[in-house]
């Protein structure tokens, strides 16, 4: 491909969509900003919500988040709950941020990282540990808040 320098490649999304409760939240503003969505599941799930690219690969431990994050290009949006794969998207200097509106940073993510190293020590030693709260009306809205702003900030930006 030859890039012209005027030539704008448009922003995408990539969202590791099995478990996102914010799929519909990401859809709607991507459409108003003409963001190209990609949703990545495996094949125990089906979407087609009529906007988004949806890749489908098979089963198997981060299956998905392999996937997604070897299609990670430099100023992606990654949606993802999986401090891994916002790490990795941090890596390839795109943005990450995750299904309540936390947005990702090289600030936060090794605290991060070792929290999930420690609360995975705690259930190999079946320690018992709080439980997560039910998702309220307000992470959607937090979402929409902060992913909105990214798209914003960001559109037509990448060259």
């Amino acid at each position: 491909m030859i890039l012209y320098v005027n030539e704008v490649i448009k922003l995408r999304v990539l969202v590791d969509a099995d478990a996102c409760p914010v799929k519909k939240e990401i859809v709607d503003i991507a459409k108003k900003f003409d963001i190209k969505v990609i949703m990545y599941i495996d094949t125990s799930h089906v979407l087609n919500d009529g906007y988004s690219e949806v890749v489908t690969v098979g089963q198997g431990k981060d299956a998905v988040d392999i996937v997604l994050v070897n299609n990670i290009e430099k100023g992606d949006i990654v949606v993802t709950g999986d401090y891994g794969v916002g790490a990795m998207a941090l890596s390839k200097q795109a943005f990450a941020i995750d299904q309540n509106g936390r947005v990702y940073t090289t600030e936060n993510i090794d605290r991060l990282l070792f929290e999930r190293h420690i609360a995975l020590e705690s259930r190999k030693n079946k320690q018992k540990f709080k439980k997560h709260k039910k998702r309220q009306k307000e992470n959607n809205e937090k979402f929409k808040e902060v992913f909105k702003r990214i798209c914003q900030e960001n559109i037509n930006k990448r060259i």
